[in-house]
């Protein structure tokens, strides 16, 4: 993007900042153009001499002059033509070698033979005019759509300002500056609600927001405050203005209407590209906004259904050992209370996730990060694995020498603990959680695509349905392996959990089916290197 805004002021450039008038070289090369002409006009008139009469001859002048025109400029064509009359005059007319006229017989020719020559210099010259008018425009529309399809493909039109800057600078004949909002126009002028590219004094920037609250030009030529050295124009699209520019004279005397259009044209293609801007960032705002909303609605509706079971167990074995704990054996009461204990945890584990879920589907949240070992937290899922483990299928292998994680401990130990619960619920065998690191590949660069720490929970179950992988990590999902007497119990918020968690920490969460059966759930995580000295 840069390489296309940088060609686009060169040619922007090109088209405002375009010689009025043609250099030297260009200057010698018409005026030998014209001098050879008239040579042969000469050369050729010596040769009809005494052969042809005078009108004959004067024609020969005057055709030098026609084509003389198509290259010189109007003043110089005219004084050409004017020559070419007075030379042929002292040299052919006579009394020849003097500037005398025969008003009787040879004035009307001469009078003739110039008004011919000025006319048709004129005439090429208008048309000379046009033509380059017409380039002139056709190039400036050009770069126009180049300026436009630029903004367009911008995420950021602001930071694309300094073209259309450069380019007023270039129409004013001085710097220019522009007045962005960022956001909605403030009730009263705040400099935190703009964002301002150039340089203004208090009395601009005054201005400024006044062009900006009025949605109106003024300036020389604009029947608004004439007596301002500079212009100032909104940046409008559909009746609303998105900033203004202050566009700073070099001769404010001679502002040409047409230079102004073709200012305000390049003010309200930013502004159109602003307000596209704003509309995107209103729609986004708009939409996560209902996704969070929906959430929390889902969240409630959540908890409002997939608690009932846990409490009802909860209160069946509550009521059990209130009402007939007395009747009841010691195997029978260790029984109830261990389906309390289990239920408990149940909803502590649904009531973790879903505040989780919740919190880092809020926008700016900020984790915990510190340095943390892998190695502590394989132990830390293990030991809690383990409680609701008595068969110790859960196995941990760990590659030796892994680096340190810059990470949200209590986080992690969350997302693996989901994973082995989902494990070790969905599989009769043994469960394995794995951490190695990722050598970076071949040509990759930056922490992301670099090395990488992949910690992986693996089973031996049922797998996953081809059909379901791809929504597996959305919201209110449930599994549905087979033989996973579990399978509909909880909210259905555990991956999609896991999965915020990576991405929090800058990772992500793979599903990797088994070639002999079972499921593996990646964590792959950047290795951010640590601080010289040991981490803080």
């Amino acid at each position: 993007m840069n390489a296309v805004m940088l060609g686009l002021n060169r040619g922007l450039h090109t088209v405002i900042a375009a010689p009025r008038r043609a250099g030297w070289r260009r200057r010698l090369a018409g005026g030998a153009g014209a001098a050879a002409l008239w040579a042969l006009a000469w050369a050729s008139a010596v040769a009809l001499d005494h052969h042809t009469d005078l009108a004959n001859q004067a024609m020969l002048f005057v055709l030098a002059s026609v084509i003389a025109s198509i290259w010189l400029s109007a003043p110089a064509a005219f004084a050409f033509a004017l020559a070419c009359m007075v030379s042929f005059n002292w040299a052919f007319v006579p009394p020849r070698g003097s500037l005398s006229v025969d008003l009787q017989r040879h004035a009307v020719l001469l009078l003739a033979m110039l008004l011919v020559s000025w006319l048709i210099a004129g005439l090429v010259w208008r048309l000379r005019a046009q033509a380059a008018a017409a380039r002139d425009a056709a190039r400036w529309a050009a770069r126009l759509q180049a300026l436009g399809e630029a903004l367009r493909d911008s995420a950021e039109p602001a930071e694309q300002a300094a073209p259309v800057a450069q380019a007023l600078a270039e129409l004013g004949g001085a710097p220019s500056a522009l007045m962005l909002l960022r956001d909605e126009l403030p009730q009263a002028d705040a400099a935190d609600a703009i964002w301002l590219h150039g340089d203004v004094d208090a009395d601009e920037r005054a201005g400024l927001w006044l062009c900006l609250r009025q949605s109106q030009a003024f300036g020389p030529g604009t029947g608004r405050h004439g007596e301002q050295p500079a212009w100032y124009l909104p940046m409008r699209s559909r009746g609303a203005s998105y900033g203004a520019a202050l566009v700073r004279l070099a001769e404010p005397d001679s502002a040409a209407d047409a230079v102004r259009a073709r200012a305000q044209a390049l003010c309200d293609l930013l502004g159109g590209a602003l307000q596209r801007a704003a509309l995107a960032r209103q729609t986004d705002a708009a939409r996560a906004l209902a996704q969070t909303q929906g959430v929390r609605n889902a969240l409630l509706a959540s908890i409002s259904h997939d608690y009932r079971t846990p409490l009802a167990v909860i209160l069946g074995a509550a009521s059990s050992l209130q009402d007939q704990g007395e009747r009841l054996s010691a195997a029978q009461r260790q029984r109830l209370a261990g389906q309390i204990v289990e239920e408990v945890e149940q909803l502590s584990r649904m009531t973790d996730n879903t505040l989780q879920l919740a919190r880092l589907d809020t926008p700016g949240v900020t984790l915990r990060m510190d340095w943390e070992s892998a190695e502590e937290i394989v132990g830390t899922a293990l030991a809690h694995a383990r409680r609701r483990d008595p068969g110790r299928r859960l196995r941990a292998r760990l590659e030796p020498g892994l680096p340190l994680l810059r990470c949200d401990a209590m986080l992690l130990s969350q997302l693996l603990d989901n994973l082995v619960d989902n494990a070790l619920k969905y599989s009769d065998g043994p469960v394995e959680l794995v951490a190695r690191q990722q050598a970076p590949l071949p040509g990759d660069t930056g922490d992301t695509h670099g090395a990488q720490l992949v910690l992986a929970v693996r089973d031996r179950g049922a797998g996953i349905a081809p059909a379901e992988r791809r929504r597996v990590f959305e919201v209110f999902q449930r599994g549905n392996a087979a033989g996973a007497a579990d399978a509909a119990r909880g909210a259905g918020v555990g991956l999609a959990v896991c999965r915020a968690i990576a991405r929090a920490h800058g990772g992500e969460l793979r599903l990797r089916p088994r070639a002999h059966g079972g499921s593996s759930f990646e964590l792959w995580l950047p290795v951010v290197p640590a601080p010289q000295g040991g981490p803080a």
